[in-house]
């Protein structure tokens, strides 16, 4: 299997070291990862302030540049669900555009939701190289693309070495929502403070959150009020937990039996070389 890593403008300008992690932890459980040249932002900004003819010219550029991806993987489920539930609907005048559309569509994952339903991949093998008290921001768009909170925790609750908190008011939006930030700042403020609370109050040192947009928000309310939780991203601790302890042998376990996977090389430019090589541990 090889998979094209849709970066997104969020993780290339903010937090390329998401990404770096999603091609360290699919290299490690033997998948070829490569990084289409020419992808641009989704076009969700566009879509979302009504200018649905920049959104198509954006979502044609994204069809072609991926055109020959297998699997198309993304860190973020926002813009997981542009691809997913927009693309069709923004093409669907031209017979022709929409079928590719519904293709790009078909073939598009958001990463958590890549390794639990794709792969189904056994994490209970790996250990958090540290102790945790964690809770978890259930972002908008993972609904949007079908995904319940359980399916995100059912990955996350498997390591060992986690404590897990859970959050009041965990499917309530943390404010950010793409230009909804921007046009209803006070709004937004007040909606990111109300999630701020939840989740100072769980206790937790450690927020899991799968949407670049929403971890930009939180962060910064988090720095504004000098809160010191830290934000990750399942990648990252993915990462972490395969790099520590007893998977040196860098073998994964799927749901249809044990198998040694083979590493290949990743030509997306992120360090990730061959089997052992950029960091992988």
């Amino acid at each position: 299997m090889r998979v094209s890593l849709f970066v997104t403008c969020l993780s290339d300008l903010y937090f390329p070291e998401v990404a770096e992690s999603v091609v360290r932890v699919l290299h490690r459980l033997g998948i070829a990862c490569d990084f289409p040249a020419g992808q641009t932002c989704c076009g969700q900004p566009a879509l979302n302030s009504g200018y649905l003819d920049e959104a198509r010219t954006v979502a044609r550029r994204m069809i072609d540049v991926f055109a020959d991806a297998e699997t198309v993987v993304t860190p973020s489920g926002s813009c997981c669900a542009t691809v997913r539930e927009y693309f069709p609907h923004l093409l669907k005048a031209d017979p022709a555009e929409h079928r590719r559309a519904q293709a790009m569509a078909a073939k598009t994952f958001e990463f958590t939701e890549f390794l639990q339903k794709r792969l189904k991949v056994d994490w209970s093998r790996w250990d958090l190289p540290y102790s945790a008290v964690a809770t978890f921001h259930y972002s908008c768009h993972n609904r949007g693309i079908g995904m319940s909170p359980d399916d995100i925790l059912g990955l996350v609750r498997q390591f060992r070495g986690l404590k897990y908190r859970s959050l009041v008011k965990t499917e309530q939006c943390c404010g950010f929502g793409g230009t909804f930030a921007v046009k209803f700042g006070e709004i937004s403020g007040a909606m990111v403070q109300d999630k701020i609370a939840c989740v100072k109050a769980t206790g937790a040192d450690t927020l899991i959150c799968n949407d670049g947009g929403c971890t930009l928000n939180i962060i910064g309310a988090l720095h504004r009020e000098g809160v010191n939780i830290q934000v990750k991203h399942v990648a990252s601790m993915l990462d972490e937990a395969m790099k520590a302890g007893n998977n040196r042998q860098l073998y994964a376990r799927r749901a249809d039996g044990p198998a040694t996977v083979p590493l290949h090389s990743c030509s997306c430019g992120h360090g990730v070389t061959a089997a052992g090589g950029g960091g992988a541990g």
